[in-house]
């Protein structure tokens, strides 16, 4: 049987102008002499995600996990190289997908017709995205005035509402409390269940052991491993506990030597 993907990843690379100042950003945007001062996110990244997939993306901060599920999202594009996805995405994640300026419910209708849907199929959403986003009155508020865990619920609430084929998690269960957690993990087994596929960004890793089929293992914008979840998580693992035991300056004289080693082809 042949394999159905969701996401084909082919060399894909992400880099960003590291312009310090607003003559140097000015002189970037109205002549042709681009800066040299470039930082590479991500370099070389490729991988094939079969539909109905959970992976875990893992690593430490700063290592382009982030940056990879803003690409997976349609947030970005790729700096170099390829990716298809094939289906609807949605991401949840702290910082992005609310207007800060528009009420929950407002966001909720907005979002809806983003996405195609018709008025008539957002009022069917509504109450559900609602009740399971439990904000009480503040749903009636602007988004600016909610605290990063009732974001994080009305963010979550309305992409698992309009089952998207992809979902992207991006750090958005890592400000709520342990009960919407658990509610949270609870509708994403129901959504894989169904064979859609999901991207889960986390530093909790018994979450990731639990709950995901496979782990991507980014590293200062290198894929280090991609593999089973019971292969490549012990092995993150091991690496973590070594660099935990680290003092700061071997830390960063570790970062240091991973980041000019990341050469540009």
């Amino acid at each position: 049987m042949e394999k159905e993907y969701a996401v084909v990843a082919k060399n894909i690379s992400k880099c960003f102008t590291m312009n310090n100042s607003l003559k140097s950003r000015l002189k970037e945007l109205f002549t042709s002499k681009k800066s040299n001062d470039v930082f590479y996110a991500l370099k070389n990244i490729s991988f094939e995600v079969e539909k109905g997939e959970c992976v875990g993306l893992i690593g430490l901060n700063g290592s382009g996990k982030s940056t990879l599920a803003n690409i997976l999202a349609g947030i970005s594009e790729p700096s170099r190289g390829t990716v298809e996805i094939n289906g609807e995405q949605a991401i949840i994640a702290i910082s992005s997908g609310l207007n800060n300026n528009l009420t929950g419910m407002e966001n909720i209708e907005l979002k809806g017709l983003m996405i195609g849907l018709s008025p008539s199929q957002i009022e069917q959403l509504r109450q559900d995205i609602i009740d399971f986003a439990d904000i009480g009155r503040f749903i009636y508020q602007p988004v600016k005035t909610y605290s990063s865990g009732m974001k994080a619920r009305l963010g979550f609430a309305i992409s698992i509402n309009i089952d998207p084929d992809i979902l992207i998690i991006d750090e958005a269960l890592s400000v709520g409390d342990m009960t919407f957690t658990q509610k949270c993990l609870d509708k994403m087994n129901e959504f894989r269940e169904k064979g859609k596929t999901i991207f889960f960004v986390s530093h909790a890793m018994s979450q990731i052991s639990t709950f995901c089929t496979k782990a991507m293992w980014l590293e200062y914008g290198v894929l280090k491993a991609y593999g089973d979840v019971d292969d490549v998580a012990p092995m993150y693992n091991r690496f973590v506990a070594k660099y935990n035991s680290w003092s700061e300056s071997e830390k960063k004289k570790y970062k240091e030597e991973a980041l000019s080693n990341f050469d540009i082809e």
